[in-house]
């Protein structure tokens, strides 16, 4: 049964087109692009286990996905239904239980584990990450052993050879022996650079020493189409092959009709981007990717340097009409679910504090992009006060001592204002609760760049909640 198991496992990487695990590159969206031009499976940019276990997972129904967040806001690690069984998490680690804990906080949404044994980047060397682990082959073998023995999907590992080929055959067979499912091998040391020659007789001779499959990689400076990762995969004898820069260049490098012109490209990345709220500046960085060696031949090139968010490129590439569409659906989508998140009483709390005080929570945070220097929550708030001839409200921050986030109240009236969020500062957390406390008493949110509907939908949950209280204190009085 557990031979029967593991080719099981191996066949999943057995003859595959594989979209690379690339920093910046291999997030949400063009992993769907990829899968979408005919990559067979597609490897997340590489995440460091300490980032995976920091985080909470979320189902955001907003967008269809599930997210894995930082206490900051910060997106780690964002999946879809629609990629689920063809995605490989790469994950950085040096300990094996670590990997393991962080590994199964995710096994149930991805296809597969990879661990990343080839970056050469200070950051990971120093941490006895990535390519460090070429030379510690005991800690190979406890890292890779622990995962297969502790997760039900298949675990593999991507390396860089050794200088010497006799030595590459001999870590390969220490990974073999661990029960992996496959191995990408990446054909330069982690000195060498893409400039210097790719050594596919290393990964031929790698391929004929292991009997899992091999996936090739390193090939890109010479592959512009199917037929030439067709020609990389004989000529290093593997079972697949795995693209970085040449995907990175042009995702459509995988099409069996031959690849697509890199407007188009890009334009199909864009949809992807606007549907799922990539992060702006990702955005930005994988455009100017699929730019790179154009950038004097397109008009867009210079105003995709000059770009500062989602919009601007949407104005860039004349796709206004489908950026206002996706997010007249996002902005429908979110009516809803707020809807019934009022129905059902979440998101909003209200309690007495020992010092008599009413505590009110709403799940409201401060976005810096949507407000003025001169009217933000704090400074509206303020504002108030001093119309209504209120007191001076009072604020008070506690620092969270594991990972120096902070959160704070604001008090006025009796009454202590907050929301259920960490900040990156102590600034940014008084804005949060200065939010709270605009929109709890009828305030709007003082956004500038958008209404206030958002408030005032959640003044309406707030009220509701309260008169919903009042009815049954009226009933058990």
């Amino acid at each position: 049964m557990a031979e029967c198991m593991r080719n099981l496992k191996e066949s999943q990487y057995s003859n595959k087109v594989v979209l690379a695990p690339m920093v910046r590159v291999g997030t949400l969206p063009m992993r769907l692009l990829a899968l979408v031009y005919g990559a067979d499976l597609v490897y997340c940019e590489e995440i460091i286990d300490r980032k995976i276990l920091l985080s909470q997972r979320q189902e955001n129904e907003l967008l269809g996905t599930t997210d894995f967040v930082l206490s900051d806001g910060t997106v780690v690690f964002r999946t879809c239904p629609e990629e689920e069984d063809r995605l490989i998490f790469q994950i950085g680690t040096s300990d094996p239980n670590r990997a393991l804990a962080a590994a199964k906080k995710i096994e149930d949404c991805v296809a597969g584990i990879d661990v990343n044994m080839g970056c050469p980047k200070e950051f990971s060397i120093k941490g006895g990450m990535g390519a460090a682990l070429l030379t510690n082959p005991e800690t190979v073998k406890k890292i890779l052993t622990t995962l297969v023995n502790g997760l039900s999907i298949p675990v593999t590992c991507k390396i860089r050879v050794l200088p010497e080929i006799e030595d590459t055959i001999k870590l390969v067979k220490v990974i073999e022996e661990t029960g992996v499912s496959a191995i990408a091998v990446h054909g330069r040391t982690k000195k060498e650079r893409p400039g210097d020659a790719n050594r596919n007789h290393y990964i031929k001779a790698v391929a004929e020493a292991v009997n899992i499959p091999v996936i090739a990689n390193g090939g890109s400076k010479d592959i512009t189409s199917i037929q030439d990762i067709v020609k990389f995969k004989q000529e290093t004898g593997a079972s697949s092959v795995m693209i970085a820069r040449a995907a990175e260049w042009n995702c459509s490098v995988f099409r069996h009709d031959g690849p697509l012109p890199v407007t188009t490209v890009i334009k199909r990345y864009l949809n992807y981007a606007f549907k799922y709220d990539n992060q702006e500046m990702n955005t930005k960085y994988c455009i100017l990717q699929m730019l790179s060696g154009k950038m004097t031949e397109m008009a867009e090139g210079d105003k995709c340097l000059a770009a500062k968010s989602t919009q601007d490129f949407a104005d860039i590439w004349n796709m206004q009409a489908e950026y206002v569409d996706i997010l007249q659906k996002r902005k429908e989508r979110k009516a809803e679910l707020a809807s019934r998140q009022c129905e059902n009483n979440m998101g909003v709390k209200r309690r007495k504090l020992e010092n008599g005080n009413v505590y009110i929570e709403l799940p409201v945070r401060y976005d810096k992009r949507l407000y003025s220097n001169t009217q933000t929550p704090k400074q509206t708030l303020n504002n108030w006060l001093v119309k209504e001839r209120l007191d001076k409200a009072i604020y008070q921050t506690t620092e969270r001592s594991d990972d120096r986030q902070f959160n704070s109240s604001v008090t006025l009236e009796g009454k202590t204002y907050s929301n259920p969020y960490w900040e990156k500062s102590k600034p940014l957390a008084e804005q949060s609760a200065a939010l709270v406390c605009l929109i709890a008493n009828g305030q709007g949110d003082s956004k500038v760049t958008q209404s206030s509907s958002d408030a005032e939908e959640l003044h309406r949950k707030w009220i509701f909640i309260l008169s919903e209280e009042e009815k049954d204190a009226t009933k058990n009085s």
